[in-house]
């Protein structure tokens, strides 16, 4: 309908590109760029940590498959070096990873495309509408709209929470996704109630960067009340802000224990992230006021020091 094809036109304006194409998840866009992009003659570059969505996106396309070292930049430049033979490179990363909540190496990542001719491929569903002056994502934040080829991104998150998402980039691009990409051709369209949320959501970030200015002022807050507290936060200044703790049977009891005061955060453990890196995972909101930040970090102290987390 009319309404999907200006909020596609609001995506490219707001992530400054040529073109978007919408998708019913991004977890359908990683799955129908990769093969409709990519040949036996050519090679993607992925980072280890990268969601599992684009490592079954790589895995559907029949390009040459290279894994770097997460976020290192020394064997992302020795893969590079040795994909020299093939006819196209595209270096595949999330933005923002978000088990551990750190940031890609942008800058560097560009460098190195530049230097050896390839393309760059970001995922942004947890950077897309906070990170960056005026939320447009790492891109925006490390200063490189001009340099990142392809973005894909959600609806789901800080656009809507519902369901959605979207590649955006140049416009002979997105012309080929309409044509080849399978989860666009033979799936439905998203709702037109999502559409409507969606293309709202972004009307407010673009008509100002508070929410996006808010979102880092809350997120330093809770991140610095919480080291303070005693307690190791994964990643640097993002809003996922893992609560590190090693002992998955620690991080679920403790999550059980704050959502019994009434505040609701999620533990994760082995299979979903590596064994001893338990964690409880808090995602910082714009709707959360400076008291729900502060009655959160106390709650964790409280719950920390019953449990033997902190001294």
């Amino acid at each position: 309908q009319s309404i999907h094809k200006d909020l596609e036109e609001k995506i490219a304006r707001f992530h400054q590109r040529e073109d978007a194409i919408l998708y019913a998840s991004c977890f359908d866009a990683n799955a129908g760029i990769f093969e409709a992009l990519l040949t036996p003659e050519d090679a993607v570059l992925s980072d280890e940590l990268n969601h599992a969505s684009i490592i079954d996106g790589i895995r559907l396309c029949k390009a040459n498959k290279y894994r770097y070292k997460h976020m290192d930049m020394q064997d992302l430049e020795a893969k590079l070096q040795d994909a020299q033979k093939h006819r196209l490179r595209l270096v595949a990363t999330d933005g923002a990873f978000s088990m551990d909540g750190d940031i890609a190496p942008l800058r560097e990542i560009c460098q190195l495309a530049q230097k050896y001719d390839a393309l760059v491929f970001i995922d942004e569903c947890h950077a897309t509408g906070f990170l960056g002056p005026n939320g447009r994502g790492t891109d925006e934040l490390l200063g490189v709209m001009d340099k990142v080829t392809i973005i894909n991104s959600t609806l789901g998150k800080a656009l809507g929470g519902a369901a959605g998402g979207y590649t955006t980039g140049p416009k002979p691009l997105i012309d080929l996704l309409r044509q080849r990409s399978r989860p666009y051709l033979f799936s439905n369209s998203l709702p037109p109630a999502v559409v409507g949320c969606a293309s709202k959501a972004l009307d407010l970030l673009m008509d100002s960067n508070a929410i996006a200015q808010s979102m880092a002022a809350k997120t330093q807050r809770f991140r610095s009340k919480m080291t303070a507290a005693g307690f190791t936060i994964s990643g640097k200044d993002h809003p996922i802000c893992p609560v590190m703790l090693g002992d998955a049977r620690l991080a679920a009891v403790m999550a059980e224990d704050m959502l019994s005061r009434g505040i609701y955060v999620i533990g994760f453990s082995y299979p979903v992230v590596p064994k001893g890196k338990a964690r409880i995972r808090v995602q910082i909101s714009a709707v959360h006021s400076d008291e729900d930040i502060d009655r959160c970090v106390e709650a964790f102290t409280e719950v920390g020091q019953k449990h033997g987390a902190l001294p």
